[in-house]
């Protein structure tokens, strides 16, 4: 990032960064967190992170005590929170789903947003980054 960074402001060569943020990512269909509980609701978690930073780090947390206590509230209410994505389909036909959707996302993008068919099947059933 640091070299990327430079790279975009070479004006400030010489820059040092002192710390970094980094760690394990995750994701699943819906490229958003999702949650759950286990060990008869006395364990919360949420995965499905892919980088989204603190404030969502944040909210996740929030999400996951409102499950605790079993709150009904705003947060534990949204959709992402009640319904967990649909899982990645198995080898070899996940490696196939992904150069397609890469193809898709590549040709959406030469052709100022369009998507083709594949792209709208997956949105049909809410896999992807709109879901």
């Amino acid at each position: 990032m640091a070299t990327h960074f430079l790279k975009t402001f070479p004006q400030l060569a010489g820059l040092k960064f002192t710390h970094a943020w980094g760690g394990a990512i995750d994701t699943c269909t819906r490229f958003s967190p999702f949650w759950g509980t286990s060990h008869e609701d006395k364990v919360a978690y949420v995965m499905g992170y892919t980088g989204l930073g603190v404030a969502s780090t944040r909210f996740g947390a929030s999400v996951m005590l409102d499950l605790l206590d079993d709150l009904d509230t705003e947060r534990s209410r949204l959709s992402m929170v009640r319904k967990k994505p649909v899982p990645f389909p198995p080898e070899p036909f996940r490696w196939v789903f992904i150069r397609i959707t890469q193809w898709s996302l590549q040709r959406a993008d030469d052709h100022e947003g369009r998507r083709n068919l594949w792209l709208k099947l997956l949105a049909l059933f809410n896999l992807g980054f709109d879901s």
